[in-house]
């Protein structure tokens, strides 16, 4: 082995979360409060801190994961996020996800919590020691590390699972039931790769982002301080403000000012 190849492991092992949940950047601190890291200047790093601060989550099993729109928030580049989101997507250190939420929403999972969410779906969904649960392995081997883009239609997916065996429409049947694949309403012959366990988390992203929209539309100069804003309390969602923040923000629905007494959170108007 060389030194140069040696070398790049050792990069692309410390760009991905570690297996104890600890802060993938050492001894990197964080406040909590959102307005002392709003911007980042580094996606990776945007990425890393972001996982970190992911809600606590009852009664939801789901690894952290990171709002395309939430990185747009922090990191002022469009175009160098979607670099490396590419680049990091291509060195298999995340996988990105088209969500069900009537909208352009992605999600960012790093490929360590992706495929421990795998492991999870699959335990749950193979306790009645079905037949055809081999396809689980198969899916992991030679579809998640092969196809990386957010779609596969039908007739990929079947070539790479039938390097595992002899796939037929009962193992993607299967890989539907566990959440791991969403058969796309326009075309049935493509499939959305997804994260399981994620439908709750869906529902509270689009009742969290209307709450916060409609608490700021009642205030007479639709704006609160972003501070002030932060500690209210959501009804409707399982999700913290500071997440649907970041989220809103990315997305230009709402814009940040800085003035004297902080910053401050506005309506966009355009």
């Amino acid at each position: 082995m060389t030194e140069q190849s040696s070398s790049s492991r050792k990069k692309k092992r410390l760009r991905s979360p570690n297996d104890n949940d600890e802060h993938p950047l050492g001894r990197i601190e964080t406040s909590t409060r959102l307005e002392d890291n709003l911007t980042f200047s580094d996606t990776l790093i945007a990425l890393q801190l972001m996982r970190t601060q992911f809600p606590k989550l009852e009664k939801v099993v789901t690894r952290p994961f990171i709002l395309r729109s939430q990185l747009y928030s922090s990191v002022k580049d469009r175009t160098q996020v979607d670099r490396d989101l590419e680049s990091l997507k291509k060195d298999r250190v995340l996988r990105v996800f088209k969500l069900n939420t009537g909208q352009d929403d992605h999600a960012i999972m790093f490929m360590d919590d992706y495929l421990k969410q795998i492991e999870f779906s699959v335990r749950r969904s193979t306790g009645k020691n079905q037949d055809g649960n081999e396809v689980f392995e198969w899916f992991e081997r030679y579809v998640v590390h092969s196809k990386l883009d957010v779609s596969i239609d039908h007739l990929e997916l079947y070539s790479l699972l039938s390097h595992g065996g002899d796939a037929s429409d009962k193992h993607i049947t299967l890989l539907m039931n566990a959440g791991l694949l969403i058969r796309q309403l326009i075309d049935p012959n493509m499939y959305w790769f997804a994260i399981p366990s994620i439908g709750p988390i869906l529902k509270g992203l689009s009742q969290g982002r209307k709450e916060i929209l409609s608490l700021l539309n009642r205030r007479k100069y639709k704006e609160m301080l972003l501070c002030s804003l932060e500690n209210t309390r959501l009804r409707l969602s399982p999700l913290d403000v500071r997440f649907h923040l970041r989220d809103l923000i990315g997305s230009g629905h709402i814009k940040t000012v800085q003035t004297p007494t902080g910053f401050l959170a506005r309506i966009s108007k355009d």
